[in-house]
């Protein structure tokens, strides 16, 4: 009997740590990337009444017989199954589709979250604005480029900061030639010939306007290439020629494709500038992508090396958590990547809170690198991922835990009643 009584406790007392664990699922429904909570429950060894017996001299053989003296609280799992992405629209709102964790830092010790509501620190550090936790990851060098055997340290977003203007040492120009376009003769009127303009830059960033034109040689699919530009700052003077000129560009007559130069590329020399930068400004077009069909004849500067001085204004974070610098200038360059962190069991994780994860021994150690490799999810930005609580689940499970709760206690009044009921004998 008064094992029957014990076996009630221990499943009213379990039945109130799954209500607990239920109840703390709910609460946390509308937490950002949380990760709900299930219980298990185990049976406590029975006692045994009678062995069991193996067949022997004409007899079969006899089952154990066994009362159970209740039940234990087997385990709380962490269930890491991606929560829905809800989209936000801000920069700094960062979500991780797939597998991997944020690794973030209080200076001293790390620790792992799927959170990625983050914000722009007033020192520029890129930090979770709750609890001050700074982002980590790899800075890139002043060149742009990323060293991920480094270790981890924490990302800036350096608003305001400054790049030096790089002078123009290559362009593409694409598009086409009009093969029906008559030889050129300078009039008037002037006819056979294509113009457009492009812009190079200084070494201090002086933005030169020089006008390329393509004129049409007698020889066949053979056009002249001139360059002129202002080279003193006077708009009353004459433009110069940008040596060495005239060059000259040829096409197949078959495929419609430059042969001559080799590569396509044209080296153009501004000898003289108007101001302190320096002299002379030489860098190469690159006219490998220019065709010669009939048709209307267009020309397009498609890319170029130089820029202007520019300040930090803006930046953009790529799938695989490459930070991009958005620069006044209209450049662009990359300035860190945020690193994710994996683990062979996550499930094996210990909650920290404040939506914070620690490694335990059965969660094994961080496997840190970047985003979109080995397995690691994708980030996306203007996005949070939202909590993985199943509603309709955790309200049937509440029913669960209720009504196991209620029948224990019912299993105890009965036991009572029993035991009145004994008691009563020796009346």
């Amino acid at each position: 009997m008064m094992r029957a009584l014990f076996s009630a406790i221990s499943g009213m007392r379990n039945h109130m740590s799954y209500m607990d664990v239920v109840g703390n699922n709910i609460a946390n429904v509308n937490t950002i990337a949380y990760k709900s909570s299930r219980v298990t429950f185990q049976d406590i060894l029975g006692q045994t009444i009678k062995g069991a017996s193996s067949p022997q001299n004409g007899r079969g053989g006899t089952n154990p017989a066994q009362i159970g003296l209740g039940m234990n609280l087997g385990g709380i799992d962490n269930i890491m199954t991606q929560g829905s992405l809800q989209s936000t629209g801000k920069l700094t709102d960062f979500a991780i589709q797939g597998d991997g964790f944020f690794v973030v830092t209080d200076g001293s010790q790390q620790f792992f979250t799927r959170d990625g509501a983050f914000d722009i620190g007033v020192d520029g550090g890129l930090v979770n604005p709750v609890t001050g936790l700074r982002v980590m990851g790899w800075k890139a060098d002043a060149q742009g480029q990323i060293d991920t055997d480094q270790p981890l340290e924490s990302l800036d977003i350096p608003f305001g900061t400054r790049i030096s203007a790089q002078p123009t040492t290559k362009m593409t120009l694409a598009g086409n030639l009009d093969a029906g376009t008559p030889t050129y003769a300078a009039g008037p009127p002037e006819v056979g010939v294509v113009r457009t303009t492009v812009t190079a830059y200084d070494t201090l960033g002086n933005a030169h306007t020089v006008r390329v034109e393509y004129r049409k040689n007698a020889s066949a699919n053979t056009w002249d290439v001139r360059g002129f530009y202002d080279h003193d700052g006077n708009s009353g003077t004459a433009l110069q020629l940008v040596t060495p000129t005239p060059g000259q560009i040829v096409f197949d007559g078959t495929t419609g494709e430059v042969t001559t130069p080799a590569g396509g590329l044209l080296n153009f020399s501004l000898g003289t500038l108007p101001g302190d930068a320096t002299e002379p400004l030489a860098f190469d077009i690159d006219m490998s992508k220019l065709t010669q069909f009939a048709g209307q004849s267009q020309l397009n500067l498609t890319s170029q090396d130089g820029f202007p001085a520019g300040a930090l204004v803006s930046f953009a974070v790529g799938s695989s958590g490459e930070v991009s610098g958005i620069y006044s200038n209209g450049s662009n360059r990359i300035i860190g990547q945020l690193a994710l962190a994996t683990f062979v069991n996550p499930g094996g994780l210990q909650r920290a809170g404040q939506n914070l994860w620690n490694p335990s021994a059965n969660s094994g150690d961080p496997i840190i690198g970047q985003p979109n490799s080995n397995g690691r999810g994708v980030v996306g930005t203007g996005t949070l991922e939202s909590s993985n609580v199943d509603l309709a689940l955790q309200f049937t499970n509440v029913i669960l835990a209720q009504r196991g709760f209620q029948s224990s206690s019912r299993v105890i009044t009965a036991s009572d009643q029993l035991l009145q009921d004994l008691v009563n004998i020796i009346r």
